[in-house]
């Protein structure tokens, strides 16, 4: 594997295995955590090809990450996201998130529970969302999370409390 700023300056010369070991290491990353925020894997899959899209004209711009790759393309990913959450209406009709009758009541529950958590995650801050989503659901360690967003470790330790204490409002009032 090639390290990660060799494979920037690579990519920045339109190296075809360059772009490839990119996009073959960091898509199904983005999948997964695209997938976790929006539920839906049609939409997760326009997000993971959308982000590559914008990376490869960012590219061809001249612009583009220098260094922090992953953390680029996580950020690129997450603006969709809340892209994505901006465009919906406010309320959403819930016959397309029932489940189907032959599901078993084990799984609508689950499928329910991952959807109050999921608007739960919305309510958050945008910058308390990233925190989670890449500490929690991704598995980053604080002083990457603070690379991603350009923040002081001390700032994503914040985020995440203040994160954390909203999630759980919301959750326990919810019930």
């Amino acid at each position: 594997m090639i390290p990660e700023q060799e494979l920037l300056t690579q990519a920045g010369q339109f190296n075809t295995r360059a772009l490839t070991e990119i996009y073959d290491l960091y898509s199904p990353r983005l999948y997964r955590y695209a997938m976790r925020l929006l539920g839906d894997e049609s939409t997760a899959e326009d997000c993971v090809s959308e982000t590559f899209s914008r990376f490869l004209k960012a590219l061809q711009a001249g612009k583009g990450p220098r260094d922090y790759l992953q953390a680029y393309l996580f950020r690129t990913a997450h603006n969709l996201v809340v892209d994505h959450y901006r465009r919906q209406p406010l309320t959403e009709e819930l016959d397309d998130e029932l489940p189907q009758a032959e599901t078993t009541e084990g799984t609508a529950d689950l499928n329910l529970r991952q959807r109050s958590v999921r608007d739960a995650l919305h309510q958050l801050t945008e910058d308390q969302q990233q925190v989670v989503s890449l500490k929690f659901l991704e598995g980053w360690d604080n002083e990457a999370v603070a690379k991603a967003l350009n923040k002081p470790v001390g700032a994503i330790k914040s985020l995440q409390h203040r994160a954390l204490a909203q999630l759980q409002k919301l959750l326990l009032d919810e019930v």
